[in-house]
């Protein structure tokens, strides 16, 4: 009996059918633009190519004179150099290479463009040089040789290193290797002194005319060689498997084969994880060459990309002309392919200038209609609520009215905010499931914060978080954790402004800056208006959007993956995406440990909440203890099956791209690839309310980072200060304060919108770990110890902080471990500290755990 999918899968995907029937690729397009012809009219093959200084350099080489059938291969070492002038291109003759010399290898860097060794017609070299262009003036520069001859190789650059790959050390293709050297650029003394260290050869069959590419791939930094031939016994094999190197790991790993033989070609890094293969020849009529002279047809005129994550190929369509044995060239956006072999002997002085980009897809009218009307909405919510506000106490607390389930929907949105809808499936689309184990953490901090932290914060009936602190440490205490918190909201509400910004960019029409000022605005118009229970109520509306947007985007995904549920799971398995932990003690950004994500996560929980004020004021805005605690469990459980479907997006989304690998966009970053989802495969109308749930899980974030910095200015700065006369001041004061707020988080916003970020989740860990670290630390010092003074309290959060700081600018240690070495270095140091700045507090009755404070019933019957 026939496999039969389930029926909300047939739905899905009748759905996905019956609105997109003519569904908009976001395959990437390639515009080809010629560019001033070289100098030299019969073209080379094989010359050395980079930029420096905004100029490109083009050097040595070889070619036939013409009839070229009936002549000698000639070498040539003539540089020139192509700049931009006012009135378009310009060349000029800029000087010779050391030797007339081709088929080497080049690589553009600060230095210099480096030039590595190359062929005669009776040698292959190991010299290696700069060639530098500085005022209209070539200089080289002599670089340490290679530790051996290689030509018809290649090479590529990740960050301060050269790599070299394969190649051939003699005349004959019978001398291919598979050899892989690297070169730091950042070593001391003269470049010719410098040392190329050999590394792990590649382990499949020895080449020459390969390909190499270095590109990021979403998860590491890695070399990729492509294709080549080599010769065994006589006799010529063709390639075309596809080689990673990982240098962190020092370990080679195959990868899929390219779609044909690919060989003397040119390979370029496009984006965070695309390879563009711009140029090839195959194995056709390799045996017909001196049968077919004029006749031959040129090698084979198609693009291809390499998608890096989900190691998949596709082709990029005809190209105007295939150029081979030469060097791609990254110049600004484009990619520069310098002269070449178009057949066999005939080598053309083209250069062609290759920019990549998309067609968009217009958002439409109908998605215009359903994300204003919701942003609208939301408006409509903070006047409904203006005048439910008579004192701080409504603006701040709800006069401790709101229902425990809507306080828990809240602390839901704020904990998640926009790093559930963008930050995590673009983590699990680019390595697997093993940050999921942070949220599962959360279920077993509420147990903390039920039993010990709301506690504390309802019997001394707080309005801030920071006033436990006043009470257990003193004045000065209070003073620097708010100040802290409040430096952390504001940058909070910057980051996830700005690369929310960048990920809508790509699903709506609107720029980044447009999108930033949008959430800003609508956010401060509401919060500003409606105070605690404006922001409380929105985020529930938008825990409803947020979970209903991504149910209905996982089935659509999954209707969109080659054979439906079953072909997600066998592509998703088979690519280990469900991975949940990697076994090792390592603490460096990739491959994060099982321990370091459990550690760093309970911390960073552990921190939001015991001591972060957006969490804790949701603690007294129900009407009891009993029902605040219900609101913590609430949103604890929440986060399982929503960690669980925001997850689930992103291997759905690696299989659908796995499936259908053309409609991926080589331009976007990788936390832009679920906007790419929305914005290219969801129907009309539904790609708005989706949009809609990304709004909503910034703005969530957004206003809970205004109404609590308000708070804590007006709580823990004014009001001990006296600074208003009466309650109705204290109330506007509190509105100028979130209005304020909110535009000073914008205007950061606006400041760090950055497209080279490369993990929004990874950005915001890192910003939790710096400032609320420290505060987690406060917290447990007062709570689980009697001995800590106030003295050494601030102690250890200095140094907390300073330690964090150092992380930060001289470590590579993931994000995880930020939280966690905040907390632990605050603790420990102020506990410690607390032995050398004077005597234990006396009166403790109620602060700690070993002086519980009465009951909250307990408390008003007295």
């Amino acid at each position: 009996m026939p496999h039969r999918r389930p029926l909300w899968l047939e739905l899905a995907a009748g759905l996905f059918l019956l609105l997109c029937p003519l569904v908009c690729q976001a395959e990437t397009q390639l515009q080809w633009e010629e560019l001033p012809a070289l100098p030299n009219d019969l073209g080379v093959a094989g010359p050395m190519a980079g930029v420096h200084n905004d100029c490109l350099i083009v050097g040595g080489g070889a070619n036939f004179p013409r009839p070229v059938w009936e002549s000698a291969k000639q070498w040539v070492d003539d540089v020139y150099v192509l700049s931009q002038t006012n009135d378009g291109y310009q060349w000029q003759t800029a000087g010779k290479l050391p030797r007339p010399i081709a088929y080497g290898a080049a690589v553009h860097t600060s230095q210099g463009v480096l030039c590595i060794g190359g062929a005669d017609a009776e040698s292959v070299y190991a010299d290696c040089y700069f060639l530098s262009w500085s005022n209209d003036k070539l200089s080289t520069l002599e670089v340490a040789p290679l530790p051996q001859p290689m030509a018809y190789g290649q090479a590529a650059r990740l960050g301060d290193k050269v790599y070299v790959a394969c190649g051939q050390s003699g005349t004959g293709l019978a001398s291919a290797t598979n050899k892989l050297w690297s070169l730091d650029l950042t070593q001391s003394g003269e470049p010719k002194n410098w040392k190329w260290n050999e590394l792990p050869v590649l382990p499949g069959p020895t080449r020459a005319f390969n390909l190499v590419a270095a590109q990021h791939d979403g998860f590491d930094a890695s070399l990729y060689v492509i294709g080549g031939r080599r010769e065994e016994a006589g006799q010529v094999e063709f390639l075309q498997d596809v080689w990673q190197y990982n240098p962190r790991t020092n370990v080679w790993k195959q990868r899929s084969d390219a779609p044909r033989v690919m060989m003397a070609g040119e390979a370029a890094a496009v984006g965070q994880s695309h390879i563009f293969v711009l140029g090839s020849a195959d194995e056709s009529n390799w045996d017909r060459v001196d049968e077919l002279k004029d006749d031959h047809p040129g090698f084979p005129r198609e693009a291809f990309a390499y998608h890096a994550i989900t190691d998949t190929w596709n082709s990029l369509g005809e190209t105007p002309e295939n150029l081979v044995t030469t060097i791609a060239v990254p110049w600004g956006d484009s990619i520069i392919l310098p002269s070449g072999e178009v057949r066999p002997r005939v080598r053309s002085p083209h250069i062609w200038k290759i920019t990549p980009n998309t067609t968009g897809k217009s958002f439409g009218m109908v998605n215009y209609v359903v994300l204003f009307g919701y942003l609208l909405a939301m408006v409509g919510v903070g006047v409904y609520f203006t005048q439910k506000n008579k004192n701080t106490d409504d603006y701040f607390r709800g006069g401790k009215q709101i229902p425990w389930w809507a306080a828990g929907c809240s602390i839901f949105a704020t904990m998640l905010s926009s790093l559930t809808f963008t930050g995590l499936p673009s983590k699990a689309f680019a390595q697997d499931w093993v940050y999921a184990l942070g949220n599962f953490t959360i279920p077993i901090v509420a147990i903390l914060a039920v039993y010990v932290a709301l506690p504390f914060y309802r019997r001394i009936d707080a309005t801030s978080a920071y006033e436990y602190l006043h009470k257990r440490f003193g004045y000065g205490t209070r003073i620097l954790a708010s100040a802290s918190f409040v430096s952390f909201h504001l940058f909070r509400m910057a980051i996830v402004m700005s690369l929310t910004a960048l990920a809508l960019a790509v699903a709506t029409p609107l720029s980044p800056v447009q999108s930033v000022l949008l959430m800003g605005v609508l956010s401060v118009a509401y919060c500003t208006m409606g105070g605690i229970e404006a922001v409380i109520w929105t985020d529930t509306i938008q825990t409803f959007v947020l979970l209903g947007g991504a149910i209905l985007a996982i089935a659509l995904l999954i209707a969109g993956v080659d054979g439906g549920m079953a072909g997600f799971w066998e592509i998703s398995q088979s690519a280990d995406k469900f991975n949940l932990a990697n076994w090792n003690l390592e603490v460096g950004t990739a491959q994060v440990a099982f321990w370091v994500i459990v550690l760093g996560a309970v911390a960073q929980n552990i921190s939001s909440y015991t001591a972060d004020q957006a969490v804790v004021q949701r603690y007294v805005t129900t009407p009891t203890e009993k029902l605040a605690a219900r609101s913590i469990w609430i949103s604890a459980v929440l986060t399982i099956p929503a960690t669980l479907l925001f997850f689930g997006i992103g291997t759905s989304l690696y299989a659908f791209y796995h499936s259908n690998p053309e409609r991926l966009d080589a331009l976007i970053t990788t936390d832009q690839i679920f906007p790419l989802f929305i914005a290219r495969e969801i129907p009309i109308g539904l790609a708005g309310l989706i949009v809609a749930g990304v709004f909503a899980a910034a703005q969530s974030t957004i206003s809970t980072s205004m109404n609590s910095s308000a708070t804590t200015i007006i709580v823990d700065f004014l009001r001990p200060n006296n600074f208003c006369q009466s309650e109705r001041a204290y109330l506007n004061a509190a509105r100028a304060c979130t209005f304020l707020v909110g535009t000073i988080g914008t205007m950061l916003g606006l400041m760090f919108v950055d497209p080279t970020i490369r993990s929004l989740f990874d950005s915001f860990i890192l910003i939790v770990g710096i400032f609320m670290g420290i505060l987690g630390g406060l917290f447990l010092l007062g709570a689980f110890t009697r001995r800590t003074n106030q003295a050494g309290a601030l102690a250890g959060a200095i140094v907390g902080a300073a330690a964090m700081v150092c992380l930060w600018k001289f470590s590579s240690f993931t994000s995880f471990v930020f939280p966690v070495a905040g907390l632990s270095v605050c603790f420990v140091v102020g506990y410690v500290a607390s032995y050398l700045f004077g005597p234990a507090p006396k009166d403790l009755a109620g602060l700690t755990v070993y002086d519980f404070p009465p009951s909250e019933s307990e408390t008003s019957s007295t």
